[in-house]
């Protein structure tokens, strides 16, 4: 049975909605003033909630301000009733996180059509959650195990060797051997890393009310995270050489942290797919109120339709040439773009050479 919570100050008022709930089979629960609505909320855990925005003490934005705090509530649907709509105050409702006004005094028709409204548009919108949910899971089930034989049987096989031989390793060999293991066990890592941020970035692109772009915390020295990145990419492939860097600051509005994954993924790609001894640019640049990165190589190459694929698990020509790892890189480098309010193209002649752009707002 769906549940609804009323949250209304007028005894009168609450008793009719209640009433009204009762009698078309929803099972109605109430509170007589905001922080009793708190309570009763995070007690009962309502379907979809109705709440007065005019009440002593603590009014209806309080109540949702505070309730869209907990991840738990962030896509209840929450629909206020006021006596009167002023757009000022409408708007203000909304931004808070309100999916809908009634005003009182509210028919019986209204108050049905817009629960049910309400209710259905939550419904599609966990079905899309759970799709998504069971797409990646799917793809982990199938995916995983397969691609964490690889390292993993690199790290066994190696330290096998060391232990039957090492009587008889020299110094040099076995230093070679344990740098092997070691190179194996990062690469384990990272892909297991890689695997659980796709796996949260998913859930946070399905669940369209967590907004990532929200976050206070925020890049000011952008030169210095792509410089830095680009240059330990360049060294771990041994292409220092290679490197060709033109960068400009700005500030950004996404964490340091994800803007050094965006570049990590994305100039690795230019490396692994591209020959030693051929260049790999970066170039960084603020356009009008926009900070854009392009990271481009003279590698293999993509098609139209690999560049419109471009997503978890996907891994272009492995067979042809072999390549190693899931192909996460650009999926989680594209997502995070996406989810900070940013943009990822690509441009690419196949056989010639492959360019990445991210775009930022600035802040």
């Amino acid at each position: 049975m769906i549940k609804i919570l009323v949250i209304e100050d007028e005894d009168d008022i609450r008793e009719g909605i209640l009433d009204v709930l009762s009698a078309d089979n929803f099972l109605a629960i109430e509170a007589g003033n905001g922080k009793a609505g708190i309570q009763m909320a995070k007690h009962h855990k309502p379907d979809l909630i109705l709440c007065d925005v005019s009440m002593p003490e603590l009014d209806g934005y309080g109540v949702i301000s505070e309730l869209r705090q907990d991840p738990s509530f962030a896509t209840i649907p929450f629909i206020f009733l006021t006596a009167q709509v002023q757009k000022n105050n409408l708007r203000y409702g909304m931004n808070l996180g309100a999916d809908d006004y009634l005003t009182k005094p509210i028919s019986r028709s209204e108050l049905l059509e817009a629960i049910t409204t309400r209710l259905g548009k939550q419904a599609a919108i966990d079905q899309q959650f759970r799709v998504k949910l069971d797409e990646l899971r799917s793809s982990i089930t199938l995916l995983l195990p397969h691609e964490l034989r690889t390292p993993l049987s690199g790290i066994l096989g190696l330290s096998e060797a060391l232990i039957e031989e090492h009587q008889t390793l020299m110094p040099e060999e076995v230093l070679e051997l344990a740098q092997d293991i070691h190179s194996c066990g990062e690469r384990l890592y990272r892909l297991i890393q890689n695997f659980l941020m796709y796996a949260e970035l998913e859930i946070a692109a399905a669940n369209q009310a967590i907004n990532l772009a929200a976050s206070s915390d925020l890049t000011v020295d952008a030169k210095t995270i792509v410089s830095k990145k680009a240059v330990q990419k360049a060294k771990e492939k041994h292409r220092e050489a290679d490197l060709r860097l033109a960068l400009e600051n700005a500030s950004v509005g996404l964490p340091p942290a994800k803007l050094q994954k965006i570049i990590e993924e994305i100039v690795d790609n230019a490396f692994k797919y591209s020959e030693a001894g051929t260049p790999v640019f970066i170039v960084s640049q603020v356009v009008g109120d926009s900070f854009s990165v392009s990271v481009s190589d003279r590698g293999r190459g993509m098609t139209a339709e690999q560049i419109a694929n471009v997503g978890a698990y996907m891994q272009f020509e492995r067979k042809l040439y072999e390549q190693q790892g899931t192909g996460l890189g650009l999926a989680i480098a594209k997502r995070l773009t996406l989810l900070y309010g940013g943009e990822l193209t690509i441009h690419s002649i196949l056989g010639e050479l492959t360019e990445v752009y991210i775009t930022f707002p600035l802040v």
